[in-house]
């Protein structure tokens, strides 16, 4: 009960900060974050953008400080037969803070997935930062659906090295080629 009044709460909340963030001229928005993998959270708050804005750029974060699991291109290729079936998404990488990459591309909103409330705290700190770096671009944060909520790519790989089932977590691409790699 109290995990569905949270979820209620912040399902207002978001709806709240879509109502003042939107602006017609707001048609490109870019997701960014390390997909490593993409999960099917990933992919319902990808889906979901992509039904709101004319494009969507899935955006992979290389981070040269961070271990990687997989690399940025096998990522990309990932993410590409993933989203095969979604027209208005593109898939690309970018080095460095996310506000510049999407000047760069021209975008006017950056999509942050919520699958918590726990998140929320994190991912506001991040979108106020942004804003400061750059006010005409804003952050619209999406809900994945409840059966997502608990999916975290960490959770997958750790799942995947001990020899457990992650087709219930990640698309299946990214099931067949982590399945092939690993196994």
């Amino acid at each position: 009960m109290h995990f569905q009044k949270q979820n209620f709460l912040l399902q207002k909340l978001i709806k709240y900060i879509l109502i003042l963030d939107y602006n017609e001229n707001m048609k490109t928005a870019i997701y960014p974050g390390s997909f490593d993998p993409i999960t099917k959270g990933h992919l319902d708050v990808l889906k979901t953008s992509a039904e709101i804005f004319d494009k969507v750029i899935i955006a992979v974060a290389g981070n040269s400080e961070k271990h990687e699991f997989l690399t940025v291109e096998e990522r990309i290729q990932l993410i590409k037969e993933s989203v095969i079936d979604i027209s208005n998404v593109e898939v690309d990488c970018f080095e460095g803070l996310t506000i510049n990459y999407a000047k760069k591309r021209g975008a006017q909103i950056l999509i942050r997935g919520l699958r918590a409330v726990s998140d929320f705290e994190y991912e506001m700190q991040l979108s106020q930062t942004n804003s400061a770096l750059s006010d005409e671009i804003k952050t619209v944060f999406l809900i994945t659906k409840p059966e997502y909520n608990f999916i975290s790519s960490s959770t997958v790989r750790e799942i995947l090295l001990n020899n457990g089932d992650i087709s219930k977590f990640v698309p299946k691409p990214v099931c067949d080629y982590l399945n092939k790699q690993i196994r």
